[in-house]
């Protein structure tokens, strides 16, 4: 019998049932894609140009008149490679602190695991208020330094509960076993636990590069006067709010060549700038960051 016989055809309903996920996928794709795409159009066009609208995928007059505004910044050099040293430290400082305190709470013989979880769950919503957390920095000599922004930060009671719930969902009998064979926690931690929570660990460790990577608030309100520590995201804030201050006037922005920055399209290149490192770290995570997620949330 040909081969053709046995083929079954389709019943309609699900062939409109997979054109219809086609065409909400897609969808969905275009409207995630399109503000992205748009920003770098804006971007790369002359401000006041970009002023009178109707830009979307393109640009209509191309100028890199707000990268050069950018990257001429004073402190933009010294701003990037603080922003770097950070996020490189307090992800991996903060990823050990926390992984290291997530797998003593996880075992089942640890007393008041419980009590403590609930206290560490009450310090994800209440805090001392910015006023006192400035005093506690001020008295412990952390303001006006480097270590302000990895210090405070290292252990995170989102993070640390996450990476818990992980350790709980390993068998149990992983531990025992390496128990018998005389290994201690450190070691059952180190080359068993540790290699199991990959996914968890590229996860958090996302979570906190990005959190670090994006963060300005501290430097303007620890570091505001020491310009050797500055952050980038601080220093293209202050960029973006000077440029809106003198947007009232175009002759305020125009340079020497007739092009012109306006708030729109610096606001748009420093978007793209400040993504564009996370955007190309992300495909690196991206299977850990999903398998991550998900995996721990459920247990049998």
């Amino acid at each position: 019998m040909n081969k053709q016989e046995y083929k079954v055809s389709k019943p309609i309903s699900d062939k409109i049932f997979g054109a219809v996920v086609v065409i909400f996928l897609a969808s969905f794709v275009i409207i995630t894609l399109y503000p992205v795409i748009n920003t770098v159009a804006l971007s790369f066009n002359d401000g006041i140009d970009a002023v009178r609208g109707g830009i979307y995928l393109w640009p209509r007059k191309f100028s890199m008149k707000n990268y050069k505004t950018v990257f001429a910044m004073q402190n933009i050099w010294t701003g990037a490679k603080v922003t770097v040293a950070r996020t490189i430290i307090a992800t991996l400082t903060s990823l050990f602190a926390n992984a290291l305190l997530a797998f003593v709470v996880s075992r089942k013989r640890f007393l008041f695991k419980s009590q403590l979880a609930l206290f560490w769950v009450i310090t994800m919503y209440v805090n001392g208020g910015m006023i006192p957390i400035f005093l506690l920095y001020k008295n412990l000599g952390l303001t006006g330094t480097f270590h302000v922004y990895w210090i405070p930060g290292m252990i995170s009671a989102f993070n640390m509960l996450v990476m818990r719930t992980y350790m709980e969902g390993i068998p149990e009998s992983l531990e025992e076993s390496a128990q018998l064979d005389g290994a201690g926690y450190f070691t059952i931690f180190k080359d068993i636990i540790s290699p199991l929570c990959k996914p968890v660990y590229a996860t958090v460790a996302l979570f906190i590069a990005v959190w670090q990577w994006n963060s300005w608030f501290d430097a303007m309100l620890y570091n505001r006067m020491k310009t050797q520590y500055t952050t980038l995201q601080y220093e293209l804030m202050k960029l973006l709010s000077s440029v809106m201050q003198q947007s009232g006037s175009a002759e305020n922005a125009k340079n020497s060549g007739g092009n012109t920055i306006t708030p729109i399209t610096i606001r748009s290149a420093v978007t793209i700038a400040t993504m564009l490192p996370i955007v190309c770290l992300y495909p690196f995570l991206q299977r850990y960051f999903v398998t991550g997620l998900t995996i721990g949330g459920v247990k049998e």
